[in-house]
């Protein structure tokens, strides 16, 4: 992104519709180029925590764990950076995303300084989950 391209947005938000409990250590998903990706309300995501800090294009991201899939509640952009929220806790920031899975969902990778599950973070089907500017 180059300084200065970045503006006010709105909070991105959703509700989980499904949470994962499974971790991996050699998942091999490959970083988007993109620093940001719009997404549409009604769109589903899979939120997966990592360790890794490297933001470079193509970059390998083995160690993970899955907190679940989120229906986004309203339009937006997420961006690298972002600070993800849910019940008043900051679970960690957008490091990016992968697109494995792509056009069926993007993997929405969020930098926590240890592998969470959702299980590890008390995580409940309709729970609330915020993305807001970095």
């Amino acid at each position: 992104m180059t300084p200065g391209e970045d503006g006010p947005k709105r909070t991105v938000h959703g509700q989980l519709v499904k949470v994962l409990t499974h971790r991996r250590e050699d998942r091999g998903m490959t970083l988007e180029p993109f620093a940001g990706r719009c997404v549409r309300r009604g769109e589903v995501h899979e939120l997966v925590t990592t360790d890794h800090t490297e933001t470079a294009a193509g970059a390998r991201i083995d160690r993970v764990g899955f907190l679940g899939f989120l229906e986004i509640g309203c339009a937006g952009v997420i961006d690298r950076g972002d600070e993800v929220w849910t019940e008043g806790r900051r679970i960690g920031t957008v490091l990016g995303f992968d697109a494995c899975h792509f056009p069926n969902h993007y993997n929405i990778l969020i930098h926590t300084p240890e592998l969470r599950t959702g299980p590890q973070l008390g995580l409940a089907p309709e729970m609330q989950m915020r993305f807001t500017q970095g």
